[in-house]
Parts: structure tokens; C-alpha cells; sequence
């Protein structure tokens, strides 16, 4: 991993695809034992996926799916090596780019309970009650956007 900073922006090519793919399986399936058949699904087809890119290497991602009059922000995934270094913030500063250029003023998401903090300094909002999703304890979150 370099020291500057990772380029935040959509996905370009099939292999940043790959790439985005292969860390939301490290980190799901492999790290916190969610099943694959759960975590891919028939969804990336239509999703647009950010990633994080340094040296040319996807150390973050999420996926954007439109959800009526929001964006469903999902498949929040950063590399062990890459956590800590506002990596998450900086996918969730271009998941608001990418929404207001739809139009859209509405970010929704399933947060895992463990990572609220991070949506919660990102300005979101948690509803609802508390829900078992893969196995792991979650709770909606939304922001509306300015």
C-alpha cells in the first residue's frame, strides 16, 4: 500500500469490478464467515460500484442500487491493511456525489451494528429497530442530502 491518499470514484473497468468483488468476499465471507450465497446476489449487475483505489489495487468499495426515491448504499467493504485511514468516509463522500448527480437526496443503508460510528460521523441517521442480516446484527441508517 502506498502512503497517498487512494482515488475514490466508480468503477471503470472489469478488472476494478473484480477487484471490488474479490475484497467484499475477503472481508464478508472470509472474515466475518457471512455465506457466499448471501453475499452475492443478482444486484451488482445493476449496481454502480465505487471503489478506492491505491496503486491500482481496489482496498475499498460499496455498490449504489437505486431504491425508489433513494440510493441504497451496500457491500461497505475496506481492506484490513486500508482501515483507519478514512477510507469509508471518503466512499461515502462519493456515494453523495453520485446520488446528487441522479438527483437523488436520499441515502438509505443496513449498517452492522459495529460500524455505525462511521456512518454516524458521516452525518447519517439510524431508525427502526435492530434486525439479523448474514448472521450479523444491523440497523438502518439514512442521510438526506443538502
Amino acid at each position: 500500500m502506498t502512503t497517498t491518499s487512494p482515488e475514490v470514484r466508480a468503477a471503470h473497468s472489469e478488472d476494478e469490478l473484480a477487484g471490488a468483488l474479490a475484497l467484499r468476499r475477503a472481508v464478508f465471507v472470509e472474515e466475518q464467515g457471512v455465506p457466499l450465497d448471501e453475499e452475492l446476489d443478482d444486484r451488482d449487475a445493476e449496481a454502480v460500484h465505487l471503489v478506492a483505489l491505491d496503486g491500482g489495487a481496489v482496498v475499498g468499495t460499496c455498490r449504489l442500487l437505486e431504491a425508489g426515491d433513494a440510493l441504497k448504499l451496500g457491500r461497505m467493504a475496506v481492506a484490513p491493511t486500508a482501515r483507519r485511514r478514512g477510507i469509508a468516509a471518503r466512499l461515502l463522500e462519493e456515494a453523495e456525489v453520485q446520488a446528487l448527480a441522479r438527483g437523488v437526496r436520499v441515502i438509505r443503508l443496513s449498517s452492522q451494528v459495529g460500524a455505525r460510528a462511521v456512518y454516524e460521523r458521516a452525518g447519517y441517521t439510524a431508525y427502526g429497530e435492530r434486525f439479523v442480516e448474514a448472521g450479523i446484527d444491523h440497523v438502518m441508517m439514512e442521510k438526506t442530502l443538502a
